[in-house]
């Protein structure tokens, strides 16, 4: 299972958030450039970037810091936040990010997710947050009534191969993943590759995600409180398939 350590970006800084609350942001490194070195001295392979000002704004707001990150590290980056158009994940692909995630763009305009799709292939994830099941939309600042399950289908048959799903109420909260949430996803959309988001707490979260049979986990704030190690997220990459 791949481990992702993620950099969420905010107003040229590195946070990290509360269930998605912008009034609940703690600064883990004014320099996101840093931040993605010291991955990169670990040996980490990938990083997953939130640009949170582009969620809110619908625009690619950090692009330019985005690249410097990927420059500088050489990393494999996939990249997500206010993603809306294919003009968007163009410029993206230009800057040799390698993977595009779509998030609430994906419910409200499918056919972006399935041109998209036909024109870059693997490249292209989308983001399923949830709070109660239900698909929430704008930064996670509405609750659609679209359920989860549901939506990975419709994704599926799009030609998505990758999905990060995140259970809104448990990110930024230390509380453990909703385990019972990937085992179902992993049974209605079998073909996809499911990256689990929100909620990590240990090594033995990680380890519990792993033989579940996820293709990956995004870890956040467990890392910047010391709660997971990169040494761990190298370790239960390198110990289970």
């Amino acid at each position: 299972m791949h481990v992702i350590p993620a950099i969420d970006i905010r107003e040229g800084k590195a946070v990290r958030l509360v269930q998605g609350d912008f009034l609940q942001k703690t600064i883990v490194n004014h320099n996101p450039v840093a931040q993605a070195e010291e991955f990169k001295e670990a040996g980490i392979q990938m990083m997953h970037v939130v640009d949170l000002d582009g969620a809110l704004m619908g625009k690619a707001a950090n692009a330019s810091l985005i690249e410097q990150m990927k420059k500088a590290t050489g990393l494999n980056i996939e990249v997500g936040g206010g993603i809306r158009t294919l003009a968007q994940i163009d410029d993206y692909v230009a800057l040799g990010i390698d993977r595009i995630i779509i998030g609430s763009a994906a419910l409200r305009d499918p056919e972006l997710v399935q041109e998209a799709v036909k024109k870059y292939g693997d490249k292209i994830a989308v983001g399923i947050d949830a709070k109660n099941g239900k698909v929430a939309i704008s930064g996670w600042l509405d609750v659609s009534e679209t359920d989860y399950l549901q939506m990975a289908k419709t994704m599926a048959k799009l030609g998505v191969k990758t999905i990060i799903y995140t259970d809104i109420s448990k990110d930024g909260t230390l509380t453990g993943p909703t385990f019972e949430d990937y085992a179902m996803l992993l049974k209605v959309v079998p073909d996809v590759q499911i990256i689990a988001s929100g909620g990590v707490s240990s090594k033995e979260d990680l380890m519990k995600l792993a033989e579940l049979g996820l293709y990956g986990a995004i870890v956040g704030k467990a890392f910047y409180n010391g709660d997971i190690t990169l040494a761990d997220m190298l370790e239960v990459e390198a110990n289970v398939d």
